[in-house]
C-alpha cells in the first residue's frame, strides 16, 4: 500500500547517520515519482526533528489521512513480513503460529473456568 501526502508512516530500520530509530513515525509531506517519500518527523511538542526522504521499503503505512483511519494491524504485520528475507519471515510466520495455539489454550482454559 502507498503511502500518500499526510499519512503516516513508521521507519522499519534504523537510519544511524539521521538519528531515525525503528518504530518512529512521521508525515508524508511529499511523494516522489520512484517510490521515495518526503517524511517529517516531530517530538512531543510538534518541533521538527528531521525531514527525510525515505524508500518505500524503509516504512509502512500506519495511518490513511483520506480515511482518517488506522491501518489494521494485520496489514502493518504483513507489510513488514513481506520486506524480511524468507528465513525471517518463516520465524515470524512460526512465532505467530506459537501465538495462535497459546491464545486459543488459553481460551479454552477461561471457558473451562466459566462453565461456557
Amino acid at each position: 500500500m502507498r503511502p500518500d501526502i499526510g499519512d503516516i508512516v513508521e521507519i522499519v530500520r534504523d537510519i544511524p547517520e539521521k538519528h531515525l530509530r525503528a518504530g518512529m513515525q512521521g508525515a508524508v509531506v511529499h511523494c516522489h515519482s520512484n517510490d521515495v517519500y518526503e517524511v517529517e518527523f516531530v517530538d512531543e511538542h510538534g518541533a521538527t526533528l528531521d525531514f527525510s526522504a525515505l524508500d518505500a521499503d524503509q516504512c509502512i503505512l500506519v495511518w490513511r489521512a483520506a480515511t482518517r483511519q488506522w491501518i489494521p494491524l494485520a496489514e502493518q504485520a504483513s507489510a513488514l513480513v513481506a520486506g524480511l528475507p524468507d528465513e525471517a519471515a518463516r520465524q515470524v510466520l512460526d512465532f505467530a503460529r506459537f501465538l495462535s495455539v497459546r491464545s486459543c489454550r488459553s481460551l479454552g482454559v477461561k471457558a473451562a473456568q466459566t462453565g461456557r
